[in-house]
């Protein structure tokens, strides 16, 4: 009778599991959906014609007798810059990102791999602007910039955003968790501070440089607000600023909006792509170390 009843509980915990893994699928599923449909609601709507978007909207509509290739027929043959909005997206996010993941890996580095009195006082001000808004910092950063005679350049844009605190606070907890031996074999080896960093520790935070890359590649290339107040000339203009200024009280070019809004997804998910395995390794590690 014993052994029944354990047979029982056991097969009761089996049932559940299984219909807990059931579960979790549907709900995984179902969030994906939700999350997968305006992106399909958009591919097909970058196919429609613009007085159809305009007359009956974003819908799930698959009437392939109005549809055709002629929004990105004339997003990449007509009279705007829209490949000098997209070279200059692809020059500020690959300058921004490879400054950014260079300056917060060092200082989160410094915070991380040496003791001394104001560490942790510097590290809670590092924290503490990650609590400050934007917006209260915009207009003391833009009169720095002005001061500086960087408006309307490229290092105007991307010299404001290199130290991000959350990108120091990410690599910190992600050294914290390696083991501090590494730099004494180092100094043993007879190798410098800097060689230690470079050779010895930057290789082994690939992932954390790789989920951090991710993420500061696609706020720099969504970023919008920033740019369009440093930039001044219509040639230096980044995709959101120029995919923005085809909506106009005279001209709605809802067509050649969304053509180019979905063209534009394309790098960030190439670079998703390549990345994946370290940034889900990385993000995974990052939160479980420190």
């Amino acid at each position: 009778m014993a052994e029944i009843g354990v047979r029982e509980s056991k097969m009761t915990v089996s049932v559940k599991k299984k219909v807990q893994t059931v579960l979790a699928t549907g709900f995984f599923i179902l969030l994906s959906f939700l999350v997968v449909f305006p992106f399909i609601i958009s591919f097909i709507a970058s196919f429609r014609p613009g007085r159809d978007l305009i007359r009956n909207g974003l819908a799930l509509n698959l009437d392939f007798s109005t549809m055709s290739l002629h929004n990105y027929e004339y997003l990449f043959t007509g009279d705007h810059s829209y490949f000098v909005w997209f070279k200059n997206s692809i020059l500020i996010t690959f300058i921004s990102v490879f400054l950014t993941l260079i300056v917060c890996y060092f200082v989160a580095y410094g915070l991380a791999m040496y003791k001394f009195k104001l560490n942790n006082l510097l590290f809670f001000l590092v924290i503490a602007t990650m609590m400050v808004p934007f917006e209260i910092l915009m207009l003391p950063l833009y009169q720095e910039i002005i001061d500086l005679h960087l408006t309307d350049t490229y290092a105007g844009v991307i010299l404001p955003g290199i130290c991000s605190a959350s990108t120091i606070f990410f690599f910190r907890q992600y050294l914290q968790g390696l083991p501090k031996e590494l730099l004494d074999s180092g100094r043993i080896d007879g190798a410098t501070e800097f060689g230690i960093a470079f050779k010895i520790i930057m290789p082994i935070t690939k992932p954390a440089f790789a989920a951090m890359g991710i993420l500061c590649a696609m706020g720099s290339w969504n970023n919008m607000l920033w740019p369009m107040l440093v930039f001044r000339s219509a040639s230096h203009f980044t995709l959101p600023i120029g995919l923005n200024g085809l909506l106009t009280p005279y001209d709605n070019n809802y067509n050649l909006l969304i053509a180019g809004s979905m063209f534009a997804i394309l790098p960030v998910f190439i670079v998703f792509l390549c990345f994946q395995k370290y940034f889900i390794e990385g993000m995974s590690a990052g939160a479980v170390k420190g």
